[in-house]
Parts: C-alpha cells; structure tokens; sequence
C-alpha cells in the first residue's frame, strides 16, 4: 500500500521493466509532475522528490517504465508536434 505521493506516483504512474533502459532524470521528473497535474496535487519542490526517490529507486539507472494518464500527458506536453 503507498504511504506517501511519492509512493502513489511510482505505483501509478511507472512500473519495472528489466529490459528497459529505464528513465533518465529529467523524464522521471516530468512525469512527476504530470502526474501531480492530473491528480490535482501540489509537486514537491525538486530536491526533495531526488531525496525521496533515492529511497525507493536508484534515479540514475533504473528499469522504469511510464504508464497510465500522466504518461500521456507527459508525452503530450514534451513532444507536441506528435499530436
């Protein structure tokens, strides 16, 4: 069960892929806070989601995957010539 934004974004937002190359920090970011768009949430300020991710992830080299509405959005809002 996720106990904190953090927690509810990685579960909801990402899932493992070991054959992934993984997000690098600036995408996981993003998503991050595509994420807290949609969801109608506040961002953390940037140095506390690094803090709090190297708790749950190595942020320099995971298998990370996005998936669900805030990759959409994330896609949408990077990469706006696709649309």
């Amino acid at each position: 069960m996720a106990n904190s934004q953090f927690d509810l974004f990685l579960q909801e937002a990402t899932y493992p892929d070991d054959a992934a190359e993984g997000l690098n920090q600036d995408r996981l970011f993003g998503l991050y806070t595509s994420w807290c768009f949609i969801n109608q949430q506040r961002p953390g300020p940037e140095a506390e989601f690094w803090a709090e991710m190297k708790h749950r992830i190595n942020p320099k080299h995971n298998c990370l995957r996005m998936k669900g509405p805030a990759a959409a959005d994330y896609i949408v809002a990077s990469y706006p010539g696709l649309v």
